[in-house]
């Protein structure tokens, strides 16, 4: 027997929290992604592995939260503990794993790819892990065209996220982008839904362990809800981010996605005929010079036509 659906038990309150999530962790990721190409290499892998611990928490949030809407009629659900665990795993890592590659290697179209299909890979492992985490009295089936669509969207969403982490600047684009993240990520998520039937036999598909959505995934999301706060501090109280330093001349870019290091670029030094130091006559007042010795009068010319008599 074929159970019973519902992938919006409560309407739309868990898609549009979804999205939120996805949203939030896609921008706080982003901003983070943008800050570590400032101030050399000292904390440029801590700002990448902050952006992909956000990225990967919001996907993993979203997913969850979108959980939250899902039952079948016919059977109650419970969840997997070390699977859920596992797949909020993958997700921070995976994701990290792209994140790094674009924040060393720029945006190289090799670089980008290879970068795009690891994480996208990676955001749908984590959906189909916990997926497999819940337990029922049924068996799972799956529509191969609609998991494979959900993986394409999956790769084409995380690799416009990271192009927009390394190329787009200004925070109400990474808005934008942030927002875009949100839809496509989202929307990865329920078209993998969508290609799940559940057909019930009144036998577990496996051992049940952990609980249900309340005592195991509310509690769970906590951690995760933390992480997003602690990284929404810290970008929001980080001066650079704060004075708009994440903005340079893109002309000034070159390729491959490296960037310089300061936002201006350093003026040519002064002419040395224009430099001038301080000197301790600056600081105290001097004599007034002597007047000059006035002129001697000139003497008087010679007569034009001498005395032959000799002088008078």
């Amino acid at each position: 027997m074929q159970g019973t659906v519902d992938g919006f038990s409560y309407g739309l309150v868990t898609p549009v929290a979804a999205f939120l999530m996805a949203a939030l962790g896609g921008a706080l990721g982003l901003r983070c992604t943008v800050r570590s190409l400032h101030g050399g290499q000292t904390f440029k892998a801590g700002w990448l592995a902050l952006g992909a611990a956000a990225i990967g928490c919001g996907v993993w949030t979203m997913h969850f939260v979108g959980m939250m809407g899902f039952s079948v009629a016919e059977s109650a659900i419970s969840y997997d503990v070390p699977l859920t665990l596992v797949s909020l795993g993958v997700a921070i890592v995976v994701v990290g794993i792209g994140v790094f590659i674009v924040g060393y290697r720029g945006t190289r179209p090799a670089a980008l790819a290879t970068a795009g299909l690891v994480t996208g890979l990676g955001v749908a492992a984590m959906h189909y892990i916990g997926m497999y985490s819940m337990s029922l009295r049924g068996e799972f089936a799956y529509d191969p065209v609609l998991v494979v669509l959900s993986v394409l969207i999956a790769v084409v969403a995380a690799t416009a996220a990271l192009w927009a982490a390394m190329t787009v600047r200004g925070f109400l684009p990474s808005l934008g982008a942030s927002a875009i993240m949100g839809v496509a990520v989202t929307g990865m998520h329920y078209t993998g839904m969508s290609a799940m039937t559940v057909h019930l036999d009144g036998h577990a598909s496996r051992m049940v362990q952990g609980g249900s959505m309340t005592t195991v995934l509310l509690p769970m999301l906590f951690g995760p809800l933390v992480l997003l706060l602690v990284a929404g501090v810290i970008v929001m109280f980080d001066p650079l981010l704060i004075s708009g330093e994440d903005t340079w001349d893109g002309a000034r870019e070159p390729r491959g996605g490296r960037r310089p290091r300061g936002r201006h670029t350093a003026p040519a030094p002064a002419p040395v005929a224009a430099r001038r130091t301080l000197a301790e006559d600056d600081f105290w007042p001097q004599p007034a010079p002597a007047p000059a010795a006035p002129a001697a009068p000139a003497a008087e010319p010679a007569s034009r036509y001498p005395d032959s008599y000799g002088p008078r």
